[in-house]
């Protein structure tokens, strides 16, 4: 097909009656002589899975992500940020490499442009395999528990899925432990579940494995310091080689590592201690081992069984391709020529590449490109012709790097030329690190260096190491030809360079120092996270010197600092000409560095300070390693090097079920597989529905405001727009919703209170016309002022209605000021915690579709609480409860994010339903989802503390305050639950903790696993660290001091019973983990070491089960049928959100029925099988609906005993049930249960009933290291062990712990949500939201179950009475993601006891890198030091201050 068909028509001229000024032409008139002449075709030919494909025209707003999840049979591949920054899109593309090489490139799906397929073989999850014949891939995770709500895995299975694919090439085998951990391969994919270990575990099988190929060893030796051993592809090059990883030299490859010291298959050591120069930074101590091969188990690979890349591909060739409409059009030529020529005509055309930052400008900020050219097919731009001889490679005086390619082709390309140049490859390598840490690996494969330096982004990754490099960049236009400009010329204002609107980057040129020159280039980045982060600031630092140590040449190179990337000028006069080894030269730089960079305190982007601190910390490291490296002088030198972590290690302890047959086995989770072949359906892949429509939110753009008018007529005149909806489509008595109380309106009315809060909806044929509709939509505010904060709230005194509080003791007659005059100490103080975004991988998502006969509807919701959501529906659409059924499979993920805030979704869903009588869809994109959906509440605790002249406390008066948002949600409970969790395990004879929550103009913030708890528990550590440092007491034994003993009360009176292990628990983990050796190892390091400090601490956690004070959740229903052919269908009230509830009530009914869990089908969760079901929340899942089940389970087992005796126990269950069925016995059976004992009143100081069921409780060690130059840190070891009772499937319960944990230390470490002044959630994507990612967790991480007490004794847990003796783990362990912080927290101590810093340290969580920065108190922080001026403030608002 001529693609110039494509294009509108042009309307015809009629003649005029006087002359006219000529229009300028449009895109179509500028370009259709090109069309015509070169642009013949508008199809894509490819192949998805082996199958050829041929699309013509296609939708030019489309990515590749928009025409997979267009196909009923590719939904695997899912959408969850629409940023590329988790991964869950990923999608491989096969290409063809230089020399006919075969490549398989991960890409974001979600990203990458349609018209890049062109002439590839794509590759999703579904071509991997499927549940009936898995990739070994997909089978290994699933065994291995690598997955749990699996939203995730398809992205992280096609990830590692590219890199075992190009690990095996030629009948050659390289692929190692460093490359599967270390080299990045994984870093542009999150998962919020697992905790990430047994996802490596199982890809690491494939280094064991036996390939029957040749074990590849290459020589690595680099001339080059290598400043990141671990990391560095020098060491580990990206085409497979890993060996000499590691200290020993081996690779990891149990099975085969040619470096491998001997034939034990696994080693361990313990109260070894790494010395300060290790370029690896290792634990104190290493207790795990190496697996010893692969399990018989598992499918073997079998490298030559891959499908075969498609043979036509080989001989494709590329042409010219046009494609679009009126709105927009898309080329790609193919030809640098062409690229040119349409520049030319039409300059304002958008070149794109990879669309890493294209995308995100046209989905997120709303820009509109009419021209989009794709470039990265064109040859010329992305082809480097490497020198073949030694002499040739040695006579380059500089690399010229093609201009789009690839940023992993262009770090290979690094790599190698360094193992060639040498020491006059310094500027190849400090660039090669920077790719190394830039993005994510989808990004690094299609982005490009023209690209990121057009971008002109003042926080460039390359920009200041090129810069710093002397680099020039080639430009071409068709008038002017090709031409050179310098890189340091190049940025004019904040995102404006010098590139021509009609030209096109062609090369990136970096010098090479002549040789024998004295001289090196270095580049470091600092962020919140390592991996795949935007930079905080940048550096690029070059410097050379003649024979006698004279500064001749330098340049010194910031991003971050400036609206540009920028030099310091002032820096550079201050070293030339000077003796560089000289500590004075040192000092005048770093004098100079602050004259230029003296930021003001509400500079646009925040941090202020920590920016001004890292330019000279990272000058400081700069000097002490380029002395170091030059080997110019000798010079006292203590370590500055950058912390890297090593290979991760581990262990879980085995727990061999005994007197059970199902119940204590290791299950894998039973959509497992499902979720690593893409076949497990979530709400948004369920097939179209006949005249489906998709619905577009309009959402608040201010925090609070007055509505004046909101304008629809341009959104319903968009293409494929039906309708809307807003207040006035529901009844005012309907508007409005909540779980406790309902205040909070599904449309705003005449006001908005916060930032996102909806005021009305588009609904439109597709999901993209829908949002682009909604985005039209005008509203006219005025604004009112809002109340953001903690502090805000208190001095306004605005507060919704709670008044609870909690007395002991003295308390309950009066104040504690008696008792806190007879303590020897007392302490006060404030301490905040931020909030936690949930982060799910799948978003909101529903689906409604509406049965006209009798006006009743069935509705799809990504929910953990499908009676709020039937309630809530019926009301708005005036139908009695019995008319909806509400319906759920699974959730990719919810973390009590789901309880309440799904609700307004299948609301607004089903009125849009009812209203057009058509099936209504919505899933949320990343940044509705974030704005609208409530987060962990940030918290604020004053409180005052009163001890014995031993420590032990005495009393605690508190006033807890939580950050609620604009409307109530379950604000209160969450207090409550705060309130009853502020003691930990420690005994506080009298206490009154009174409790506040805050109404503010934010997000309502919500459930979040933990639910208060681990933000109480934080409050409780953090005052007896004040305590046991102002009494020089060792916090170890404080801890132990104040634990709780058998009888005593907490603050709500509940008497502490013989199920309190945690004294056990202390003693037998610090035994496991030979902690008391560790903390000697760690002040001895820290005594050692001065730029770098450890920190380990050991912490407790006991978490109650129950839904508190909701009484009436604590019951559920459960509804089991056995079918005359044995086989059994169960219901329950539970939802199924990755925790294996599903998996665990299989267990217990087929332990129960005596069956296999294969013949037990749990069928999806719906509220016309099981009614008013309590929300899959608190815990709780197990216990409720295990009994419910149980009860259901024990009614069958009665009908069916005579049988049984009859027939024989062991009898199939098909035959007693075909006999029991022609006695016309019943086969289905209701199960309910309510939990006993429980049942507290507030304000009962008398004799309350116990709030909680039991505690499950917890101990962790960890053992972190701090870089107290920058802040980062690395977390070396971690060890737990868990109370969990009689586990029902221990695998699952170890995933809970570890995912738990590793959310925990995202809480307190490093997830941080900021606000702008006007009160609009900054925070609000991967791209500024950081949870923690594979390179993260614990380096070795340990984690055991309590099964004996102190005395070796077996422990009973049957007085519990709860399902099967176990315990409810899905909250329990996230507090102890806490020991991270109270680790960095001794870390700091000790660097700042160092630097003579003698205040009190006050360290509130999250510990971001700035926090900890900040804290250390050394010189730097104080010569950064930024005095605001009057009425300025912070440019980002921390909502718990």
């Amino acid at each position: 097909m001529a693609s110039a068909g494509i294009l509108p028509k042009l309307p015809l001229v009629g003649p005029l009656s006087e002359p006219q000024p000529l229009p300028a032409p449009s895109a179509a008139e500028a370009l259709t002589p090109l069309i015509q002449s070169t642009y013949r075709s508008s199809e894509l030919h490819f192949f998805v899975n082996g199958r050829r494909i041929t699309i013509t025209n296609p939708n030019p707003d489309w990515v590749l992500l928009d025409w997979i999840r267009a196909q009923d049979n590719l939904k695997g591949t899912k959408l969850g940020c629409g940023e590329g920054g988790c991964g869950a899109c990923t999608v491989v593309l096969q290409t063809i490499d230089k020399g006919r090489r075969l490549r398989h490139v991960a890409v974001n799906a979600c990203l990458f442009p349609l018209v890049g397929v062109d002439g590839k073989s794509l590759i999703t999850i579904e071509g991997l395999g499927s549940v009936d014949r898995p990739h070994p891939l997909q089978e290994r995770i699933a065994k291995m528990h690598g997955s749990q709500c699996g939203f995730c895995t398809p992205g992280i299975v096609m990830s590692l899925y590219a890199l075992i694919r190009n690990s095996y090439r030629d009948g050659k085998f390289r692929l190692s432990s460093s490359d599967v951990e270390l080299q990045g391969h994984l870093d542009g994919n999150l998962c919020r579940c697992t905790g990430y270990k047994p996802i490596l575990e199982a890809a690491k099988t494939f280094i064991v494995e036996d390939l029957k190929g040749d074990l590849v060893e290459e020589p690595s030796l680099s001339p080059l310091k290598i400043d990141d051993e671990a990391d560095n592809t020098l060491q580990a090059p990206a085409n497979g080689n890993g060996c000499g990883t590691s200290p020993t030299g081996s690779c990891g490859r149990p099975g085969g590592c040619c470096r491998d010291p001997s034939t034990s298959s696994s080693t361990s050591s313990s109260g070894g201690q790494s010395s300060p120069e290790s370029a690896v930074t290792r634990a104190t101590s290493v207790d795990s081992g190496k697996s010893t091969g692969l399990p018989n188990s598992f499918i073997p690979y079998d490298p030559t069984a891959e499908s075969i890349f498609p043979p036509s591909l080989w001989k494709y060739e590329r042409r010219p391709i046009c494609y679009g409409d009126e709105r927009k059009i898309w080329f790609r030529p193919t030809t640098l020529e062409q690229l040119i020529e349409l520049k030319d005509a039409w300059p304002s055309a958008k070149i794109v590449g990879g669309a890493s930052e294209t995308q995100i400008e046209v989905r997120f900020k709303k820009l509109d490109y009419q021209v989009c050219v794709y470039a990265s097919d064109i040859e010329e731009l992305n082809t480097f012709n490497e020198p073949e001889s030694d002499a040739a490679i040695h006579s380059l005086s500089e690399v010229c790097v093609p201009g789009n390619m690839s940023l992993m082709k262009v770090e290979e390309l690094c790599t190698r030329l360094v193992l060639k140049l040498g020491t006059r490859a310094s500027a190849l390598e400090a660039l090669r690190k920077q790719l190394r840490y830039f993005a994510g690996r989808q990004i690094r494969n299609v982005a490009s260096l023209a690209g990121n330096l057009a971008t002109a982004s003042p926080i460039s990754d390359t920009a200041p190491v090129l810069l710093a490099a002397g680099s020039t960049i080639t430009l071409k236009t068709k008038g002017e030809g090709s031409y050179d400009i310098p890189l340091s010329t190049f940025f004019v204002r904040y995102r404006t360079t010098q590139l021509p609107a009609n030209g096109v980057i062609t090369h990136i040129k970096i010098p090479l120092p002549p040789l024998e020159s004295i001289e090196i280039t270095k580049a470091y980045k600092q962020a919140k996270r390592k991996d795949d982060d935007i930079a905080i600031v940048t550096a690029g630092f070059r410097v050379r010197l003649d024979k006698k140590g004279i500064v001749r040449q330098v340049t010194f190179a910031f991003g971050g600092m400036a609206p540009i990337t920028i030099v310091s000028t002032s820096a550079h006069k201050a070293v030339l000409g000077k003796q560089w080894a000289d500590k004075n030269t040192r000092e005048e730089a770093i004098g100079a560095l602050l004259k230029d960079f003296d930021l003001p305190f509400g500079v646009p982007g925040g941090m202020a300070q920590y920016r001004k601190a890292l330019t000279l910390s990272l000058f400081f490291r700069f000097w002490h390693e380029s002395i170091k490296e030059l080997g110019i002088r000798d010079v006292d030198y203590d370590t500055v090097d950058e912390i890297h972590r090593g290979l991760s290690a581990g262990a879980r302890d085995h727990i061999a079920p005994s007197g059970t047959k199902v119940v204590g086995k290791d299950i894998p989770h039973l959509s497992a597989l499902k979720h690593c072949t893409g076949e497990a359906e979530y709400v948004d892949d369920m097939p179209h529905q006949r005249n489906e429509l998709h619905i577009g939110l309009v959402l608040s753009t201010k925090a609070r405001a007055k509505i004046l008018a909101v304008e629809w007529n341009v959104a319903l005149d968009m293409p494929g727009v039906v309708g809307y909806l807003d207040k006035d489509s529901v009844p005012r008595g309907s508007n409005n919703w909540g779980p406790i109380r309902a205040d909070e309106p599904l449309f705003a009315v005449d006001e908005v209170h916060s930032h996102g809060q909806t005021i009305g909806l588009v609904y439109a044929e597709t999901a993209l016309q829908a949002q682009a509709a909604a985005a039209k939509v005008r509203v006219t505010y005025e604004e009112m002022p809002a109340i953001l904060t903690i502090d805000q709230a208190i001095k306004a005194e605005s507060f919704f209605d709670h008044g609870k509080q909690l007395k002991k003791g003295a308390a309950i007659q009066g104040p504690l000021d008696n008792i806190l005059a007879k303590c020897d100490h007392v302490f006060e103080g404030t301490t905040k915690l931020g909030g936690q975004e949930h982060f799910y991988l799948e978003t909101n998502a529903a689906l409604a579709i509406p049965h006209a006969e009798d006006g009743s509807m069935e509705v799809y919701s990504s929910s953990q609480n499908l009676a709020e959501n039937q309630i809530f529906v019926a009301q708005v659409l005036g139908v009695p409860m019995s008319r909806i059924n509400m319906r759920v499979r699974r959730l990719g993920g919810a973390y009590g994010g789901k309880e309440s805030r799904s609700t307004p979704f299948a609301c607004l869903v089903a009125i849009a339903a009812k209203k057009e009588r058509r099936p209504m869809r919505l899933m949320l994109n990343r940044d509705e989802d974030m704005v609208t959906s409530g987060q962990r509440h940030p918290m604020q605790v004053k409180w005052k503390i009163g001890t014995d002249a031993n420590g032990i406390i005495q009393c605690l008066d508190a006033d807890l305050y939580d950050n609620a948002g604009y409307s109530l949600d379950m604000s209160g409970a969450v207090m409550d639950r705060a309130c009853t969790h502020i003691d930990n395990c420690y005994n506080i004879p009298h206490a009154w903790i009174r409790g506040w929550v805050c109404k503010t103009n934010t997000v309502s913030n919500t459930a979040f696993r933990g639910f208060g708890g681990p933000q109480a528990m934080y409050i409780t550590e953090s005052f007896m660290s004040v305590i046991a440092e102002k009494l020089e007491i060792d916090i170890d034994e404080l801890r132990v001091r104040n634990l709780y003993k058998e009888g005593d009360l907490t603050p709500f009176l509940q008497r502490i019973d013989v199920d309190f292990h945690i004294p056990t628990m202390l003693k037998q983990l610090s035994v496991n983990a030979d902690y008391e050796n560790r903390k000697k190892a760690v002040k001895l390091f820290n005594l050692k070491s001065r730029y770098r400090k450890r920190g380990i601490c050991k912490i407790p956690t006991k978490f109650g089960l129950s839904f508190a004070t909701a009484l009436h959740l604590n019951q559920a229903g459960a509804y089991v049928r056995i079918y005359e052919d044995g086989s059994i269908l169960l219901h329950h009230g539970g939802t199924e959100m990755g925790q294996g509830l599903y998996t665990k009530m299989c267990q217990v009914a087929a332990e129960e029925l005596g069956v296999s869990v294969d013949q037990i089908f749990n069928k999806d969760s719906q509220t016309d099988q099981v009614a008013n079901p309590s929300p899959t929340a608190a815990s709780s899942g197990s216990d409720l609906n295990g009994m419910a089940v149980k009860n259901a389970c024990d009614q069958l087992n009665e009908r069916l005993a005579p049988y049984r005796k009859q027939f024989g126990p062991d009898t199939p269950m098909s035959v007693i049930a075909h006999a029991a069925y022609r006695d016309r016995v019943n086969l289905a059976a209701n199960g309910f249960w309510k939990m006993p004992r429980i049942g507290y009143k507030w304000g009962n100081y008398t004799d309350p009933l116990p709030m909680y069921y039991y505690f499950t409780q917890g101990v962790a060690i960890t053992e972190v290291e701090l870089d107290i130059l920058t802040g980062d840190h690395t977390v070396l070891r971690t060890d737990i062990m868990m109370d969990v009772g009689r586990s029902i499937n221990p695998s699952i319960d170890y995933g809970q712990i570890e995912g738990a944990f590793v959310q925990g230390q995202g809480l307190f470490t490093m997830e941080e949500s900021l606000w702008t002044r006007r009160g609009e959630l900054f925070t609000r994507g991967p791209g500024t939201y950081k949870i923690p990612g594979f390179s993260d967790i614990p380096q070795i991480f340990n984690v055991s179950m309590l099964k004996h007490d102190s005395g070796g004794n077996a422990i009973s847990w049957k007085h519990l009475r709860s399902i099967q003796s176990s315990k409810g783990i899905g909250e329990p362990p996230l507090f102890l993601g806490s020991t991270v912080f109270f680790a960095l927290r001794e870390a700091v101590r000790a660097a700042r006891e160092m630097n003579g810093v003698k205040e009190p340290l006050v360290l509130n969580a999250p510990a971001t890198p700035e926090k900890l920065r900040l804290a250390v108190g050394d010189d730097f922080v104080k010569r950064a030091a930024v005095i605001p001026k009057e009425g300025e403030t912070n440019f980002f608002v921390r909502i718990e201050d």
